[in-house]
């Protein structure tokens, strides 16, 4: 059954406030019903899943920059709880095609035409609808079959004040019992993604970066399109058409296991050597912005979001990588992980390794080295497993000393020594 069309996404303060104040009052109340139940790991999974539910619910009412600040948050690990960004990744997936009216409006806005005049056949209804647009096939004399996406109106007008309501929605969720980051991590990540979108909602840049990436990122099994810049303009981009499935379909077809692993190996090896050779990537790498031939053959799509890497910053990469690899038991092995992570401005700088103790001692929180900014022995970093080896191949532990606010991580005796 076909999507049924959407509007543009609602702009005024007021009705988009509105939302997002019904959400922090319906997380308010989800907060003081969970706390009457009876506590367990299925119970808080639940709950979880319950405020993810309700954040998403808003995001999708608010659409646009909203949908897409839902997409960005899902793809963070650590910074809402798993239920939450389970839920707000549905945002990947949901995303009602715009209603055709407003598609001629764009095109008389932007070209001063419709889009029938501009292309030899254009379809009015997309096949493929995302946050901040949707892509519509066409037919261009001399390029053949090419795909035009189109920007949902207004979408650049509400970024500002959809990234203050996500705030306000986040915010009701501190109020809940859930882990979650200090405020300056959420704001930092909030104000990222606000200049990420503002790079996304003009189209000509990424044309630009469509003809870089395209020009001096080719590897074999990876095909990226070529941008047609005498129809793309700061709403509208056209490129060339790049024929292949959505993940989910593609392994649908069940792929024998052979072409899923060259599938994978190509993304390896262009993410690779983007990153390391090229030093600039693709910042995007949800699955939506991937499809897979039958031959294994990977398209890359949606430059929107693209990241330049100084060198040194891949240095230290290398220098953590590396290091991780050591064996376990190497006593320089942690020390070079915290320089590496204190360079890459992971880890404060006076962060600490701890004094080792035998695995077998009991299990006591680490005392760590004198000089630390806070006294609290209880609050730790560690490169120690999530989930304990049963046979621990290191016979000492490893915790990195210092304070992490909100986060402290458990690090008893008897974890495994660094194990990444």
């Amino acid at each position: 059954m076909a999507k049924a069309e959407a509007d543009a996404p609602r702009t005024g303060k007021l009705a988009r406030s509105a939302i997002t104040g019904l959400a922090a009052a319906r997380i308010g109340m989800a907060e003081l019903g969970h706390r009457t139940r009876k506590r367990s790991a299925q119970a808080q999974a639940e709950h979880e899943a319950a405020l993810g539910r309700i954040l998403f619910g808003a995001l999708g009412q608010l659409r646009g920059s909203a949908l897409k600040v839902s997409q960005l948050l899902s793809m963070h690990p650590g910074l809402l709880p798993d239920g939450v960004r389970s839920e707000l990744a549905r945002a990947h997936h949901q995303a009602p095609p715009l209603n055709r009216a407003l598609v001629g409006r764009v095109f008389r806005q932007t070209f001063g035409q419709e889009p029938e005049a501009l292309f030899e056949q254009f379809e009015p209804t997309a096949f493929a609808a995302a946050s901040l647009g949707q892509v519509h096939r066409a037919q261009l004399a001399g390029h053949g079959t090419v795909a035009v996406k189109v920007q949902y109106p207004g979408i650049a007008a509400t970024i500002a004040s959809d990234i203050q309501l996500t705030r306000a929605a986040l915010r009701a969720l501190a109020h809940t019992d859930m882990p979650l980051p200090t405020d300056a991590v959420l704001d930092s990540v909030m104000t990222e993604i606000e200049a990420t979108l503002l790079r996304e909602v003009d189209y000509l840049q990424e044309a630009e970066q469509l003809q870089w990436f395209a020009r001096h990122a080719a590897q074999p099994g990876v095909v990226m399109a070529q941008p047609i810049l005498s129809h793309t303009r700061a709403q509208v981009l056209t490129q060339q058409f790049v024929p292949g499935l959505p993940l989910q379909a593609w392994l649908a077809t069940q792929p024998p296991q052979a072409l899923r692993d060259q599938a994978g190996q190509h993304l390896w090896d262009w993410f690779m050597h983007c990153i390391f050779v090229l030093g600039r990537v693709h910042a995007d790498p949800h699955p939506g912005n991937f499809l897979f031939a039958p031959d294994g053959t990977v398209g890359v799509l949606d430059f929107g979001c693209t990241r330049a890497l100084p060198s040194a910053f891949r240095a230290q990469v290398v220098q953590a990588w590396s290091a991780l690899l050591r064996d376990p038991t190497d006593p320089l092995r942690n020390a070079q992980v915290l320089q590496a992570y204190q360079a890459l401005g992971l880890l404060r700088k006076d962060l600490t390794v701890c004094r080792p103790t035998p695995l077998n001692s009991p299990p006591r929180w680490p005392r760590c080295r004198p000089g630390r900014s806070s006294p609290s022995p209880s609050r730790c970093l560690t490169l120690a497993p999530r989930h304990p080896r049963p046979s621990p191949p290191a016979s000492t532990s490893a915790c990195w000393a210092g304070t992490s606010p909100r986060s402290p991580a458990r690090c008893p005796r008897s974890s495994a020594c660094g194990w990444g």
